[in-house]
Order: structure tokens, then sequence, then C-alpha cells
């Protein structure tokens, strides 16, 4: 019996109760949120892609939000529709570790690829002779490199610690597997692994964090010495970056405040629910904040939505 209790080869994922009949429901409205998230995305990256004009390394960082968004979601949406149907909430070992890797690596890439482009509007605010040359489709696509590679490597290195930890239980208190949560099952010592993720911690969020506020003072300082156009221009192309970095950034605190409790002192809905936010609302935000307020992806949506329009309205038989 000792040796199923040590190491167990599946979590119990505890915060799904029974909803009865509610459950179809939720599944209905998490399948809608999920097809959302995938259709608005797919948007912006298709019509990036296809628009020439767009082809800038401004809109190639949205390209990569969107794809994040993608990648975070699918490692969410799946499994938690299954779960929403099914009587048990049991995860693999395996399962549970990639599902803690792929969110961990979204949520980590949404803060880099954020600290990102806040240089990229810097140096088009505050350098704007210079931009072209600072910033080219190559640089963009080595920055965008970077702002991904690191934290893959990071969360790997301290997932693998997780992996060799001698566990003692396997009930998760939580709608998906979080690392937090699995190493408080170590039956050893687990300071290394702590070390590790406070290291992670500030690298892949305090830092893009602090460089983000840094960046958006400086364009502060400069459109208040500048011109009314260039006020028009930072605030038309930087509010949309500026509201997705504090809705994400208020998800994602918001999450980790949570985490840092005994979650069995707090009512399992609310859990839930800023579980859901922390995934959902970032994913939905990005796309319509970008595709509502950058002029240039608006009339490119506009555009090619009218002339497929057009197209099948041609193709109908008279």
């Amino acid at each position: 019996m000792k040796n199923v209790t040590q190491n167990p080869a599946y979590f119990h994922l505890t915060l799904f109760g029974d909803y009865g009949r509610l459950r179809y429901l939720f599944f209905m409205l998490s399948l809608l949120i999920y097809i959302m998230i995938i259709s608005a995305n797919m948007v912006i990256i298709i019509i990036i892609m296809l628009e020439r004009s767009l082809h800038q390394p401004m809109y190639i960082f949205i390209c990569c939000l969107s794809v994040n968004s993608l990648y975070g979601s699918a490692g969410f949406f799946p499994r938690f529709l299954v779960d929403l149907l099914s009587d048990t909430h049991f995860i693999s070992r395996t399962s549970c570790f990639i599902q803690i890797h792929v969110i961990y690596t979204y949520v980590s890439c949404e803060f880099t690829i954020l600290g990102v482009m806040a240089y990229d509007r810097f140096v088009a605010i505050c350098q704007p002779l210079h931009y072209h040359t600072k910033m080219t489709i190559r640089k963009a696509v080595f920055l965008w490199g970077i702002a991904v590679v690191y934290p893959v490597f990071t969360v790997t290195y301290a997932l693998v610690l997780t992996s060799l930890l001698s566990l003692c239980g396997n009930e998760l208190p939580r709608i998906f597997c979080a690392n937090r949560a699995v190493v408080h099952h170590s039956c050893g010592d687990v300071t290394h692994s702590v070390i590790v993720g406070y290291i992670i911690f500030f690298t892949t969020i305090f830092v893009p964090l602090f460089f983000i506020l840094s960046s958006y003072v400086q364009i502060l300082i400069v459109c208040k010495r500048g011109s009314a156009e260039l006020r028009g221009k930072a605030l038309q192309t930087c509010l949309p970056h500026l509201v997705t970095f504090v809705v994400y950034s208020c998800s994602v605190f918001v999450e980790m405040s949570i985490s840092q409790f005994n979650t069995g002192q707090i009512n399992p809905v609310v859990t839930a629910i800023i579980s859901l936010e922390y995934l959902m609302v970032p994913s939905i935000n990005n796309p319509l904040i970008y595709g509502l307020k950058l002029p240039k992806i608006r009339a490119a949506v506009s555009r090619h939505f009218k002339i497929r329009t057009k197209i099948v309205l041609t193709s109908q038989p008279k």
C-alpha cells in the first residue's frame, strides 16, 4: 500500500464537483469560449500573414501573442472539456506534467513577448529616426525567439526537478495541474525546487514587468514634450499593448495570490472562476483589443471580409 501512496501514477483534480445536468451547460459555454478563442486568434494570425502592409515588427509580435494564446488554451481546454463531462477527474502523471509545462510556458512567454513589444514601442516613439535600422524583421524574429526559448528552457528545468521529487499524495485542489500543488505533496526537501521557481518567476515576470514600466515612463516623458500628433500616434499604438499588459498582469497576480493560500479555506467556486479567468480572458482580450483598436488590422479584416462575402455572393447561381 505504501508503494501506491508514494509517487502516484495519477493525480486527482479535486475542484471538480458533481453539478448534475448543469455540467452540460458548463461544457457548452466552455466549448463556445474555446471556439471564440481559436477563431479570433486565427483571424489575427491569417490577416497578418496575408496582408503585406502588416509585415512589420509590431504586427509580428501581435501575431506571436495570438500563437501563444492558441498554444496556452490548447494545453487547458481539451482536458477541461473532458473533465466537465467525466464522473472521475484523474489525470496521469505524464499528462499532468505536460499540462504544467504548456500552461507555465504560455504564461512566461506572454510576459516576455509583451516585454519585447514594449521595446519595439520605445524605439518607435523615442527613437523614430533609428527605428527601421534597430527594428528589422530579422531582429524582430530574433527577439521573439529569445522571448520563447528562455521561458521554455527554464520551465523545463523546473519541471524536471519536480518530476524527480518523491511524492506522498495525489490530490490537487485545482481544475488543472499546477506545479506548486504538486510540489506541496513532496516527501522530501524541496528547497532547490522552490529557489529555482522564484528565480524563474523573477526573470520571466518581474524583469519584463520592470522593463515595460520603465519603457512607458520614457514614452510618457517624450510624449509630454512632443507634439499633439506624436501623442496621438503613441496613444493609438501603445494603448492596446498597455491594456493587454494590465489585463494579463492582473489575471496572473490574482491567480498567484490564490495559489499562496490553502485552497481548502477558499470557496471552490471562487478558486475555479479565478483559474478560468486567468486562462480565458487574456486569450480573448488580445485579438479583440488589437483587432478593434489598431486601424490597419481593423481595415485589413474588413477588407478581406468584404472580398470573401463578394466572392460567395457572385458564385451563387442566379
